[in-house]
């Protein structure tokens, strides 16, 4: 009966474990999604922080379900301008193709800023990679 016991307190341990974090990642979210929110004014911000300080479970639930929508929202275009940021520091950083590398130096050949030699070195380097 004992080891019973023990079993169930290990279990009761590790539902209130996840009940904690569960609550405290809530939080995070309802936090973040606050300073997030450009439509909200600092004064009701402010109003939401205060709630959640001293009424942190029962606050957040009435945020998520109030305001549970827009949260969806920003948090799609939060991603979705991560993603534009990431797939426009891919472009600014690829390698050019070789054809685009000698049609750089041919550009800068015929405005006379390379001679002729440069041109061959560049157009050399370009197509061995």
């Amino acid at each position: 009966m004992e080891l019973l016991a023990s079993l169930w307190d290990i279990v009761r341990i590790f539902f209130w474990g996840f009940v904690f974090v569960a609550s405290i990642w809530a939080l995070f979210v309802v936090i973040s999604d606050l300073f997030r929110d450009k439509q909200l004014n600092g004064w009701w911000k402010a109003l939401w922080l205060v709630f959640l300080v001293f009424v942190p479970v029962v606050t957040t639930l009435i945020y998520i379900i109030a305001r549970g929508s827009g949260m969806a929202e920003r948090s799609a275009k939060e991603m979705e301008g991560a993603k534009n940021a990431t797939d426009e520091y891919f472009r600014s950083v690829a390698v050019a193709s070789p054809a685009e590398e000698i049609a750089r130096a041919k550009v800068l050949l015929d405005d006379g800023a390379i001679s002729a030699d440069d041109f061959e070195a560049l157009k050399q380097r370009a197509l061995n990679g």
